[in-house]
């Protein structure tokens, strides 16, 4: 029998992340704080955009990832100890920033901010969940609850903070660099700069940072962040890395970040793009624990 192999999971959460947030940041930018009679003219362009993005989004999908695989009843594949769950990280990462995202449009259309969390915050779940619909119907893949979890996750991680402290104060960030494995399986792990971003584990680094001026004084510029990846993944779990003669281990960070939020400009353009960057964990002076020992960096991406 064939295990499916969901070496793909980051890579469609992140192509499905870009197309939909698109729109949704456009929007969110323009939010007037100022009153709270929804405007029916823009909630009704944001939702007809949002739902052509996600038609999109899944055709989109369906025709890279799935077109080559025959069609199944529906199924469940347990791939939770593949990959040191970095996979899984994606889904929660992607889910956060949907439900970010979603719930500032919301705002830009003058919805309640308490209810436009909330519908943000499940939203950020319900556009991502689908995904494992697709999968369970592929026999190539199968529909993880791992997947799911994460995607909830995500959701609940946003959604606590504003339910705490009214704004995001814990962003989880991205970094990436090349690694000497994706030449080991060019198929899997990527064979050029791009494909290696989305394909390859070993160089993805996933970021919590603090804003550390919300917590205590503290420059407001900068913020503290604490980082997750692993090494040595040529193939998805620990057994099949040991018989080909790898050693797969996880890695732990802490470094310096910068906070672009606390960039203030009227453009509604700088603004789009401070969203996305701060999305990205900027390089900075690192500390990495690992089974290796600990070792430091002047900067790390």
């Amino acid at each position: 029998m064939r295990i499916p192999m969901k070496k793909m999971a980051h890579t469609k959460g992140i192509v499905f992340l870009i197309i939909f947030l698109l729109p949704l940041i456009s929007k969110s930018q323009n939010a007037d704080t100022t009153t709270t009679v929804v405007n029916k003219k823009r909630l009704g362009i944001l939702i007809g955009g949002s739902s052509l993005a996600y038609g999109a989004s899944l055709i989109a999908l369906s025709n890279l990832w799935y077109s080559n695989s025959q069609q199944q009843s529906f199924h469940f594949f347990n791939d939770n100890a593949e990959w040191k769950q970095m996979d899984k990280i994606g889904h929660f990462y992607s889910s956060f920033y949907i439900s970010y995202a979603s719930s500032r449009a919301l705002r830009w259309a003058n919805v309640n901010q308490n209810k436009s969390n909330l519908i943000g915050s499940l939203t950020g779940f319900l556009i991502t969940a689908p995904i494992e619909i697709l999968d369970g119907f592929s026999s190539a893949y199968g529909a993880s609850v791992g997947d799911l979890a994460a995607d909830a996750g995500g959701s609940a991680f946003y959604y606590t903070q504003i339910a705490l402290w009214k704004e995001p104060r814990i962003y989880p960030k991205l970094s990436f660099h090349t690694t000497h494995y994706a030449a080991l399986r060019p198929n899997v792990l990527g064979d050029t700069w791009s494909s290696e971003l989305l394909k390859d584990y070993n160089g993805q680094t996933h970021w919590w940072s603090f804003d550390m001026d919300k917590f205590m004084p503290f420059p407001k510029w900068l913020n503290l962040a604490v980082g997750y990846g692993a090494q040595g993944m040529v193939y998805a779990r620990d057994s099949q890395n040991r018989q080909n003669g790898y050693q797969s281990f996880r890695q732990y960070y802490l470094a310096l970040d910068f906070d672009l939020t606390g960039i203030k400009t009227k453009s509604k353009f700088v603004r789009s793009l401070i969203f996305f960057g701060n999305m990205i964990k900027i390089p900075a002076p690192t500390i990495e624990f690992s089974k290796k020992g600990i070792s430091y960096y002047g900067l790390y991406f």
